[in-house]
């Protein structure tokens, strides 16, 4: 006969997979019901440190972990990717820009320097120190990239959360605000990009997943070359782009190389890879349209046509990367 306590267990267990409850389900009831009397298994339910369990087994279970079907596994490998990857945009993005704004404010004289100080200073301490942490607290996500290639997943999951809290600040303030100033919608997206990336790291990096590892080149390099990339695309156009520019202007060259390098040297993509690129260029594509659609009246012609055309490629690329992932999936029967 089954007891009430014992029903609110199998309930619970349907948040696993159907391939891992068919080899587990009864064991894992068997244990949680060891040495529970009947009278009690027909008054109690399920502890929140028992369901919170459940709940994490669910996650690690759908994205890839040891004996996975297929599916989960191209599941759990994309996601991982895309939190590689995501990681890897915003730890080069966060070292560029504070390295040009250092370079830029030290270089243009006493007056540019100390407007630069003044963000952080003569305005209370509460005030400074949320300007000293959202300057510094996203030079953590460097930080997370490397300690995940190391495979030190603690570290990289705590620097990552760390990191993705300053886009928390400017969406307190639209909270505490009786109105939508004009950037509101590129507050939420930031915010969506890092807190996504974060969560994905956390969730596809658990202990039972691969170590991570980029799909070419060394961790160093890779990272020194999209700081290079960065800060290029903004040196060519000084004083004319904004904070998504370098951003997606590396996106677009690398996930284009990558998509050209891949069919060219195996004659296919994998769906994973594709699938995490793709997910990363909607994210973007989001990030760059309100970015740029409160202030593209006031645009020069130059840099209007150019945002305009990032946000166009943006579209082709992300479309593209994920036809061939389908193709992918659908020519292995996922």
């Amino acid at each position: 006969m089954t007891t009430l306590l014992e029903s609110r267990y199998r309930a619970v267990l349907r948040l696993l997979p159907a391939y891992y409850r068919r080899e587990r389900e009864e064991e894992m009831v068997e244990t949680y019901l060891w040495d529970v009397d009947q009278e009690t298994q027909e008054q109690s339910r399920p502890t929140l440190g028992e369901v919170a369990s459940i709940l994490a087994l669910a996650v690690r279970s759908r994205l890839g972990a040891g004996g996975a079907p297929r599916r989960y596994a191209v599941l759990g490998s994309a996601v991982r990717l895309f939190a590689l990857f995501a990681v890897l945009l915003q730890a080069a993005s966060a070292v560029v820009d504070r390295v040009l704004g250092l370079t830029w404010a030290s270089t243009r004289g006493g007056s540019q320097w100390a407007l630069f100080t003044d963000g952080f200073t003569g305005h209370g301490v509460w005030a400074g120190a949320g300007a000293v942490a959202q300057w510094v607290l996203p030079l953590l996500w460097t930080v997370a990239y490397f300690a995940l290639l190391r495979d030190h997943r603690r570290l990289a999951q705590v620097a990552a959360l760390v990191a993705a809290l300053p886009t928390l600040f400017p969406l307190v303030d639209l909270w505490a605000r009786d109105f939508a100033p004009s950037d509101s919608a590129y507050v939420v997206a930031a915010a969506v990009l890092a807190w996504a990336s974060a969560l994905a790291l956390c969730a596809a990096h658990h202990r039972d997943a691969p170590p991570a590892a980029l799909p070419a080149g060394a961790p160093g390099l890779v990272f020194a070359a999209c700081c290079v990339l960065m800060g290029g695309s903004v040196v060519a156009l000084p004083g004319g782009v904004d904070t998504v520019w370098a951003l997606v202007t590396c996106y677009l060259v690398t996930a284009l190389a990558w998509l050209l390098y891949r069919a060219r040297g195996e004659n296919r993509v994998p769906a994973a890879e594709a699938a995490a690129l793709a997910a990363l260029g909607l994210l973007l594509l989001a990030v760059r349209i309100t970015a740029v659609y409160p202030w593209l009246d006031l645009l020069p012609g130059a840099l209007r046509v150019g945002v305009l055309t990032q946000a166009a490629a943006l579209v082709a690329l992300t479309a593209a990367l994920a036809v061939v992932s389908g193709r992918d999936l659908l020519s292995r029967g996922t």
